[in-house]
Order: structure tokens, then C-alpha cells, then sequence
């Protein structure tokens, strides 16, 4: 009997394996095109939530793999175009990172997009991100911020969780050292 391939599937397994490549060897965890940011180490989360040199190096590196564009290393040899879809998809994917950061501790209850995988997130970011940053991240009941956020108008709310984002990064690597 013979087998149906999923080309499809399997160019994006391909795809998956080769974007985490650096990731295995830098953070020493396993992943694959079924990792959610949920099931990153809070070391991980902690890492590439910093937004800066390597962090982002890892994340340009899983995005342009998936998107066939190579490696980070070939960032800068893209025309603008190519890398503005790469910097889209990297602060798209950073948002999550940081509000998964929020989740771990506590002030979240939930975020857009939680439930997706790092590769829909970035191989659906056109389909997916203009409702997900339609959504605001729901604060934590027991967040001391609750109430004034709860009656606050959707664009407030927003500006309220990205103001908690500095203090949220700091707790969550001093987190992660403890580990």
C-alpha cells in the first residue's frame, strides 16, 4: 500500500528543523513546528523576551527559515521589502514573547494568540495578526492594576500593558537566574 505525502507539511517540517537549528544548540531544549511559547523554559522566554543583539538574532534566524529566506546572518543581503516582513513578523512575535513573560507571572490571564505555535505565528502572520492585534491581553483579576484597567477603553488598556512590559522583562530574568 502506498502513502500520501503531505508536501506541504513536510517542507514545513524541513523548514522548522532547520529555523531551530541555533535554537537547540543555544538553549540546549527541544522544539519543532508543534512549540508554543507556553512550552519554552522560562530561561528561554527570559532570553529572547530582551529584544536585543542575540535575542533577536534567534528570532530573525526561526523567521527567515520559515520563510525562505535563509539565515540571520543573511539579514542584511535582503531587500527592503523582504526585511521589513521579517521585522514585522519579529515584533509581532516579540509581543507574544513578552506577554507569555506576563502570563508566567501572573498578571496575565490571557493573550491573542497563546494557543498557536511559533510556526503558525509566523508562517500565518498574514491571516493571523490583524485580529490578534485587534485583542488586548486580559489582565489578571489579582493584578494590582485590575480595576483601573477593567473600565478603561480597549486603546487604554493596551497602553496599560505595554507600560507593565519594562518591569515585566526585569522580573522575569531575575526569575529565570534563580532557575
Amino acid at each position: 500500500m502506498s502513502q500520501v505525502i503531505d508536501l506541504k507539511k513536510g517542507r514545513l517540517l524541513l523548514a522548522a528543523k532547520k529555523g531551530f537549528r541555533n535554537w537547540q544548540s543555544q538553549f540546549g531544549e527541544t522544539f519543532g513546528p508543534e512549540t508554543k511559547l507556553s512550552s519554552l523554559s522560562t530561561k528561554t522566554i527570559s532570553y529572547l523576551a530582551q529584544g536585543k543583539d542575540k535575542s533577536t538574532f534567534y528570532l530573525y534566524d526561526l523567521i527567515m527559515n520559515l520563510q525562505n529566506l535563509g539565515s540571520a546572518f543573511e539579514f542584511e543581503e535582503l531587500d527592503s521589502k523582504a526585511k521589513m516582513a521579517v521585522i514585522d513578523r519579529y515584533l509581532f512575535l516579540l509581543d507574544r514573547i513578552r506577554f507569555e513573560c506576563m502570563k508566567r507571572l501572573g498578571w496575565l490571564e490571557s493573550y491573542p494568540g497563546e494557543n498557536l505555535t511559533l510556526v503558525e505565528l509566523i508562517t500565518e502572520f498574514e491571516r493571523l495578526a490583524p485580529s490578534l492585534h485587534a485583542k488586548v491581553p486580559q489582565l489578571h483579576k489579582d493584578h494590582p492594576d485590575y480595576e483601573h484597567f477593567s473600565v478603561l477603553n480597549t486603546f487604554d488598556q493596551e497602553t496599560l500593558i505595554r507600560k507593565l512590559i519594562p518591569k515585566a522583562v526585569k522580573e522575569i530574568q531575575e526569575s529565570s537566574e534563580t532557575l
